[in-house]
């Protein structure tokens, strides 16, 4: 009888759907997984020491300039790191903030943080007040952040988090050092001094601590591990807690797959503030002995790294990457002009809707398959992917190995509805958040689920379905539908229709508020040059929608749709951009309505109404009588000066 190697447990066959039922019947605790993101570090150390483990490119034009380091040179980095921050009184317990774009040394940073304490990845476009609130609601007294010369507005932000008294340390990162035969990194100026806060370059403290371990409290696998805000589609991000189990799970599901192996290269270039980046392309090959060649500051948001993207591929042969779908509509237009891309196996793609239209021109244009997933923060990252060589369409994929997932009624009661029927996605599993971090008191930090778990199920949001082979079909968000006079309207529908379009590229549905139905559907698009009109696309739209309801009132062409903080559609700015548009219309022929506005920056879409300083006394509740027909909460403020 043939027994399993230790291989065959750490890593099983998976690249059939029917694998996941082998790989199961082993408890995901008999799988000898490390425990917590520093032991997958220090294994990763012990068994591959002069291995590369990342390659970080300083720009996209300086590509065949990368800072690399081995895994025992990773190792040697995050312990130096650590103790550097247990020098300045970081504990187990103690949050660590990272305000800053990808470079070499946030890697390093990241990685620290965790060993340390709990890090917090924080957007660094994010508005000031926005990570202001992140950082409190953290508890974070540590900050590091870019110097002024990787990211001015990130450490001006972070400087005036100290001069409010939010934060103790400012700690900055250099630029990416990555010139041939240039030991270290390039001389930087002088750090600007504040009143009772350090202000230093952190690899200058760590320069003088211990490399060979740490020397605080390791972390166990229960540990909290991060905090990472979410897209923040309704107002000020939240923030999400992970536990060390929660990511190396997340991660060992998805490094366990057959299409790739040890030797293979990952591409990297979505921002360490986002999940993706830290689990799919640091934890994961971290967990296989992959190297990782990691973007510049800019990453996919680097117009130039577009151009040279297949010498890239090319000359680190490069077999995957993990980006989202408007990076390969992108990708489709770059010629390959004679690169050898065959080392790569496939491109993921993930948090958002794929249109048809993206896959198929990027994939004829290189022959490069592209492979879907769908997780999201409350569930670590990912939790659905699918298979090069069995294609669904329209299907994100089967659940990943010990994850659960189940549609059901949640309005309605019902616990589970049956196979093809459209519902609320919920998920469980090891890879399950333990809540929202709402603060922290004497006893800890305040994590609740906000009723966002119950019995082990999170409610994801989302809608979908199941087929009868176990295979998971996005139809939308929950809280993205339109309700017209009483009756759901997805608003996928709608916007599948449009992208039906060859000219449009992208396309987002949302309710613009009538007084009647309560809501209509209205579209937003962005189109290829130019090629269209907007009521030739609400034409399109109504014929090929299949419903009459819904069918647009109206198509808006944009130049950009917009996106929340880690780059997934949001909707809200359009439906404040909606309500405007419908307000400033009913009370258009109000001559003392100086202007009408509609906030995003909020849960609920709130307008304010100005009124000329000259208004009579009458016109507000003429004002509140036309917008109460609206159901729109809303405001009105008067011109402090004049009727300008």
């Amino acid at each position: 009888m043939s027994t399993r190697t230790e291989t065959d447990v750490a890593w099983p066959r998976y690249d059939d759907p029917d694998d996941l039922t082998v790989i199961e019947a082993t408890p995901l605790a008999d799988r000898g997984l490390p425990g917590t993101t520093y032991d997958v570090l220090r294994r990763a150390a012990v068994q591959w020491p002069d291995r590369t483990a990342l390659g970080v490119l300083p720009d996209a034009t300086s590509w065949r300039s990368a800072k690399s380091r081995t895994y025992a040179e990773l190792l040697a980095d995050v312990h130096r790191m650590a103790n550097a921050l247990h020098r300045l009184g970081v504990r187990r317990h103690d949050t660590v903030a990272l305000l800053s774009p990808n470079c070499d040394e946030l890697v390093t940073a990241l990685l620290a943080a965790q060993l340390a304490g709990i890090v917090t990845p924080v957007n660094p476009a994010l508005a000031p007040g926005h990570v202001a609130e992140l950082i409190r609601r953290a508890g974070a007294r540590v900050v590091i952040t870019a110097s002024p010369e990787l990211d001015p507005a990130a450490f001006a932000t972070s400087a005036e988090l100290a001069r409010e008294g939010l934060v103790d340390h400012v700690l900055v990162l250099r630029p990416t050092a990555a010139r041939p035969g240039t030991p270290g990194t390039p001389g930087m100026p002088e750090l600007p001094t504040l009143e009772n806060v350090t202000v230093a370059y952190l690899t200058d403290l760590a320069d003088y601590c211990l490399k060979t371990r740490f020397l605080g409290e390791p972390p166990v696998d229960t540990d909290l591990a991060s905090f990472f805000h979410t897209g923040g589609t309704t107002g000020a991000p939240k923030l999400a807690a992970h536990t060390h189990a929660n990511e190396v799970s997340d991660a060992w599901m998805i490094a366990a797959n057959s299409v790739l192996d040890e030797e293979s290269v990952v591409f990297a270039a979505l921002p360490l503030f986002h999940v993706n980046a830290l689990v799919v392309t640091l934890l994961a090959p971290l967990l296989r002995g992959q190297q990782v060649v990691w973007a510049g500051p800019l990453g996919y948001r680097d117009m130039t790294l577009y151009a040279e993207f297949w010498h890239i591929v090319e000359y680190y042969r490069v077999a995957t990457m993990s980006a989202v779908p408007t990076v390969y509509a992108a990708l489709s237009t770059c010629p390959v002009d004679g690169a050898d891309i065959s080392s790569m196996r496939c491109a993921m793609v993930g948090a958002s809707a794929l249109p048809e239209g993206v896959r198929n021109n990027f994939e004829t244009a290189t022959g490069i398959p592209l492979l879907e997933g769908y997780g999201l923060t409350e569930a670590t990252c990912a939790s659905v992917r699918g298979f090069l060589d069995l294609r669904r369409p329209g299907s994100v994929g089967q659940r990943l190995p010990y994850q659960k997932i189940k549609i059901a009624d949640v309005e309605g009661g019902t616990p589970e509805l049956s196979t093809g029927v459209v519902g609320n996605i919920l998920i469980s599993g090891p890879t399950v958040f333990p809540g929202y971090v709402e603060g922290r008191d004497a006893d800890g930090y305040r994590i609740s689920s906000r009723g966002k778990v119950v019995d082990g199920w999170l409610d994801t949001g989302d809608l979908g379905y199941i087929d009868e082979d176990g295979f998971l079909y996005l139809t939308g968000r929950a809280k993205d539908l339109i309700i017209r006079g009483g009756h759901n309207i997805d608003p996928r529908v709608i916007e599948d229709a449009l992208l039906s379009h060859p000219a449009v590229t992208g396309a987002q549905a949302v309710g613009q508020p009538d007084q009647r139905a309560g809501e209509v559907p209205v579209a937003y698009v962005t189109v290829a040059d130019g090629m269209v009109g907007e009521e030739e696309l609400r034409v399109w739209a109504a014929a090929h929608v299949g419903e009459a309801a819904a069918a647009p009132k109206a198509v808006r062409v944009l130049d950009v749709l917009p996106v929340t903080a880690v780059g997934k559609p949001s909707k809200l700015p359009l439906r404040a951009d909606a309500t405007r548009r419908v307000l400033k219309d009913v009370l258009g022929d109000l001559e003392d309505v100086a202007e009408v506005s509609a906030d995003a920056d909020s849960g609920t879409v709130k307008v304010t109404v100005t009124l000329r300083a000259s208004a009579s006394a009458a016109i507000p509740a003429e004002v509140e009588r036309r917008v109460g027909n609206f159901a729109v909460p809303y405001r009105t403020v008067t011109q402090q000066r004049g009727d300008g």
